[in-house]
């Protein structure tokens, strides 16, 4: 079924659809969406049915180190996985793919962060003496992609207040947040937990 798009806001940049398909995947059926907006994609998996006031949503920043290749330094993959149960499950609801690598720094970065991590630093402390914040990403395309897909509120699939505050600012509602927080695969991503908890102030499920 060919989606109907809305306009964007008059204050905000619009998402343009690239193309989608069918995308049968081993939780279910999806469609697959892909939008850009400035020179960023993103991939969207939306549930086929009739979409609620305010569906389930996830926004997942892409991961190749956890999604591809099963890292235990994360918990990227579960929470991916998690969600995209979760959302079949309803049967409605859609995640957000977005290209964050890294929280945004990319993934070569990403790697020079993993090896300031090997010789001592934390994840928040690597970013930073990388010359980044501990957290690169606005999340301007998810927000840009809900107003295209004519969502104006959310239940958000998440433990990160920064992702709530980018879409209120951007004029989503989110009216619940719903936890995502697998039980942590090992002591690394353990750990990778704490320091989001602590210095990030990351939400617990």
């Amino acid at each position: 079924m060919k989606l109907e798009m809305q306009p964007a806001s008059a204050h905000a940049a619009a998402a343009r659809l690239v193309a989608e398909a069918d995308f049968p995947t081993r939780w279910g059926p999806f469609r697959i969406l892909g939008f850009e907006l400035d020179g960023e994609t993103a991939v969207v998996l939306r549930a086929p049915g009739r979409t609620r006031a305010a569906p389930l949503v996830r926004i997942h920043s892409q991961c190749l180190t956890g999604d591809v290749f099963g890292s235990l330094r994360c918990d990227c993959r579960q929470q991916l996985e998690l969600a995209l149960q979760m959302i079949a499950a309803e049967g409605e609801g859609l995640l957000i793919y977005e290209d964050k690598e890294g929280r945004g720094i990319g993934l070569m970065n990403k790697l020079l962060a993993y090896q300031l991590q090997d010789r001592g630093a934390d994840t928040v402390e690597a970013n930073e003496q990388l010359g980044f914040a501990a957290d690169h990403r606005d999340f301007a395309l998810p927000a840009a992609i809900l107003r295209a897909l004519g969502i104006g509120a959310v239940r958000l699939l998440s433990n990160n207040p920064d992702k709530i505050a980018a879409l209120e600012r951007a004029g989503i509602r989110v009216v619940e947040r719903v936890p995502c927080a697998p039980e942590p695969a090992s002591d690394f991503a353990r750990e990778y937990l704490r320091v989001k908890k602590e210095k990030l102030g990351h939400l617990g499920g």
